[in-house]
């Protein structure tokens, strides 16, 4: 089944059956619910699928004091934990891109070997290169020339 993210036109029905379950669970009557709720949880990406919405539903019924279902649009807001998430994943690519132009720097560009970055970071010479190729890193400027001779 696809996630609820791709059925948008179930939300609605979901919405009015959960809405009604906790509701005569918790011995209270809603009339309605208020477009801008329904827009705003059709529109919510649902990392958590159904039971998110249910949940979401059942703490809104639980605090609700009017006969208008509405949900505290706080607990729909998504982009501190994306933005923390592609924020730690770009730190980490940066300490990693960090580590392996140390690497390279030391060995003076040079990749494999017994004196190369990969023997010095302790990974396989195909996983540097490859992460050398995804952090978009130019390994020939850390080899340093031979001085001229004259």
């Amino acid at each position: 089944m696809p996630p609820l993210r791709e059925r948008q036109d179930d939300i609605a029905v979901l919405v009015e059956y959960f809405i009604n379950r906790y509701a005569r669970k918790a011995g209270k009557t809603i009339q309605r619910v208020s477009k801008r709720t329904l827009d705003r949880l059709k529109s919510y990406p649902w990392p958590g699928n159904v039971r998110e919405l249910q949940n979401v539903i059942e703490r809104s019924v639980i605090v609700s004091d009017t006969d208008e279902f509405t949900v505290d649009e706080s607990w729909l807001a998504t982009r501190p934990a994306v933005e923390s998430r592609l924020g730690m994943s770009g730190a980490l690519a940066s300490h990693e891109k960090a580590l392996i132009e140390d690497a390279l720097r030391v060995t003076d560009g040079r990749v494999f070997g017994p004196s190369g970055a990969a023997a010095r970071l302790g990974i396989p010479r195909s996983t540097l290169e490859s992460k050398i190729r995804t952090l978009k890193i130019n390994k020939s400027r850390f080899r340093t020339r031979a001085p001229k001779r004259s």
